[in-house]
């Protein structure tokens, strides 16, 4: 099975491509300490139906040029 991701869209501005931001929190072993990571996907959007801020669930598929590795499932609210 695939992975899948949850994230905010920050840019739609490539053809049918959408900068996504998944964060990732998770406690430190040692300090107990709550860290916050963030990583920017490329993902595959044919349908053109994204704008920046949308959040929207998306899961790894076979490459689609270069970077593009991820595709849009599906629009959260």
């Amino acid at each position: 099975m695939s992975k899948q991701l949850t994230g905010i869209v920050l840019n739609t501005k490539m053809a049918q491509t959408a900068v996504v931001e998944v964060t990732r929190r998770w406690t430190h072993p040692l300090y107990q300490k709550t860290i916050t990571r963030r990583k920017k996907f490329l993902t595959h959007n044919p349908q053109l139906t994204l704008k920046a801020g949308d959040r929207v669930m998306i899961q790894e598929c076979p490459p689609v040029s270069k970077r593009k590795r991820w595709a849009v499932i599906k629009k959260l609210t």
